[in-house]
């Protein structure tokens, strides 16, 4: 399946604008129609349930701990502008998580409480994904609620959460699930609902590339912040984009293992470029 060139919407501006995009773009969990995805996930083969529940159960893990380990990016923050666009983000991460929890429970399983949805999608998710999200960003933000002042605590927090987790894994996932869901007819309502979930990640992606290119301007030492902090990761995310057994991805999406790799690799050369830390420095 060939895969297209990079071309991440961006929405690259100060968080003033982005914060009166927040406004404009206003959505609830709620409202989204899942009839057809009730009628549709029964009648799913078991290879297309087991991929699909492996990225919600990724998705699903992600946001709630993107969620909780949050709060000390916004007590970082350098200006009034900043704290509250930041504050919107959280919100955001929010709302997503509710919307994975609705789909859960009206489509794939009860119980109807968030913590439990959480427990039981953490038997789905791989070592390299607990090492990114329970690990690297649970110490990464000990770190900066330890330390808000401390400069390269932020510049790492934000390398992690939005150049790597944000960016890399999840424009990756949404892409090719939400590419294969449309091409065949499939989970409309989730498809509608992810793709909402996109638009406000793209918001986020666009805060975390804007802070890291004026800070790197400002204080150009921090681009070896940058670069020690994917040198760190850059294995486990490696890892992480596998999918749950070999040959799930090229039998049902049709698109390989280097498909995934090349399509994340791309991104994130991108994005580097536009922070000026070229990925031939790392």
């Amino acid at each position: 399946m060939p895969i297209r060139t990079v071309t991440d919407e961006l929405q690259l501006n100060d968080p003033q604008t982005l914060y009166r995009r927040w406004e404009d773009s206003q959505w609830s969990p709620y409202t989204i129609d899942l009839t057809t995805d009730r009628a549709q996930w029964p009648a799913l083969g078991a290879e297309q349930r087991e991929l699909l529940l492996f990225a919600l159960s990724s998705l699903m893990v992600a946001e709630e701990r993107i969620t909780t380990k949050f709060s000390g990016l916004v007590g970082a923050h350098g200006t009034e502008e900043e704290a509250t666009f930041l504050a919107t983000q959280q919100v955001d991460e929010a709302r997503h998580m509710q919307f994975y929890a609705r789909f859960q429970d009206e489509v794939v399983a009860a119980p109807n409480v968030i913590g439990a949805h959480v427990q039981r999608a953490r038997q789905h998710i791989s070592d390299s994904f607990r090492q990114l999200f329970d690990v690297a960003l649970v110490n990464a933000h000990a770190q900066l609620v330890a330390t808000p002042a401390d400069l390269t605590a932020k510049v790492s927090f934000v390398t992690l959460y939005h150049l790597v987790l944000e960016s890399t894994l999840g424009l990756t996932t949404f892409k090719f699930i939400t590419d294969y869901l449309s091409a065949n007819q499939l989970l409309p309502g989730f498809v509608d609902g992810y793709s909402k979930i996109h638009h406000d990640e793209t918001r986020h992606i666009g805060y975390g590339i804007w802070y890291l290119r004026e800070t790197i301007r400002e204080h150009p030492d921090q681009g070896d912040t940058v670069r020690q902090t994917l040198r760190n990761l850059l294995p486990s995310v490696t890892e992480s984009l596998k999918p749950p057994a070999d040959g799930a991805t090229e039998s049902v999406l049709d698109i390989s293992q280097d498909d995934l790799r090349q399509f994340a690799l791309d991104g994130l050369t991108h994005r580097l470029n536009i922070i000026g830390v070229p990925i031939t420095t790392l």
